[in-house]
């Protein structure tokens, strides 16, 4: 069993950064795929990055690459998602998940945890 807290949510002006963090609890965490994805309003949850059990391999929607990074640190049970150049389109709940896979993932049902999410809000 996992459970996954996200934080460091908020407004921010176009143009800014964020780092989000997710933090994990379980001893297994290292041997977990983790991901990140939003939702925006009306709008379905989609994927916005994902990072293999050992850091080593990480991908990223269209959308955000270039800008946006994930990192984990299995020492602190965390997975961050670090996000600059922010748009007024970045605007969303994020979420933090974990997939039992040792494999990089973008594919939602691949996840077997979830957090509550975080909102990110981007000002024009």
């Amino acid at each position: 069993q996992v459970q996954l807290v996200e934080s460091g949510g908020g407004l921010v002006q176009a143009g800014g950064s964020l780092r989000l963090s997710c933090a994990a609890s379980g001893r297994a965490f290292s041997r977990y795929a983790m991901g990140w994805f939003r939702q925006a309003p009306g709008k379905v949850r989609e994927f916005v990055a994902a990072i293999n059990w050992s850091g080593g391999s990480t991908y990223y929607a269209d959308s955000v690459k270039g800008r946006f990074t994930i990192s984990r640190v299995s020492a602190r049970n965390t997975v961050y998602l670090q996000m600059n150049s922010l748009k007024p389109e970045d605007t969303a709940v994020y979420y933090c998940a974990a997939a039992r896979t040792t494999s990089v993932t973008s594919t939602q049902e691949d996840y077997d945890y979830w957090g509550q999410g975080t909102q990110v809000t981007v000002s024009s």
